[in-house]
């Protein structure tokens, strides 16, 4: 969590006027957080300033509808910088469509480049590619993964 500043005033000024952005609070567990998030993982503790998730809550049933996370990662390369990596955007299957997703991009990689990241990176699907490059990111090398084996399944909240 963290605190909003008029940084993010922009991006809510573009959205839909039923919804707004603000950062998460410890009482969106309630405001159905978690359900978001089903198709993904269980949240974890976020670091001081190297966390920074947002939610998108419905005015109306004040429900969260998207969400998305950057966090910093510091490195020991390019003098000591940083890089911001977008995690875990999702959006409820009936709002898509209204431009939540690209509003959260915009937002997280703002507070990327306001963390003087030097670059801001994320992973998605070959299906989401179109989605990002709408949102100014362009396809850059290739992820790797190895999945641990025979690991409890993640409890769910």
């Amino acid at each position: 969590m963290f605190t909003p500043d008029s940084s993010l005033d922009l991006f809510r000024a573009q959205l839909h006027p039923d919804v707004h952005i603000r950062p998460l609070a410890s009482t969106d567990y309630k405001r159905g957080h978690l359900s978001v998030l089903s198709v993904l993982t269980v949240a974890i503790r976020a670091a001081p300033k190297t966390y920074y998730t947002l939610v998108i809550v419905d005015k109306s049933s004040d429900q969260i509808v998207g969400v998305g996370t950057v966090f910093i990662e510091r490195k020991f390369l390019r003098g000591l910088g940083s890089v911001g990596h977008i995690e875990d955007i999702a959006v409820d299957k009936q709002q898509q469509g209204k431009k939540l997703g690209l509003r959260i991009i915009q937002a997280l990689t703002h507070i990327s480049e306001a963390s003087n990241c030097y670059k801001t990176i994320l992973n998605c699907s070959d299906d989401n590619i179109p989605f990002y490059q709408k949102c100014g990111y362009e396809k850059k090398e290739n992820e790797m993964a190895k999945y641990t084996p025979n690991r409890a399944p993640t409890p769910r909240l």
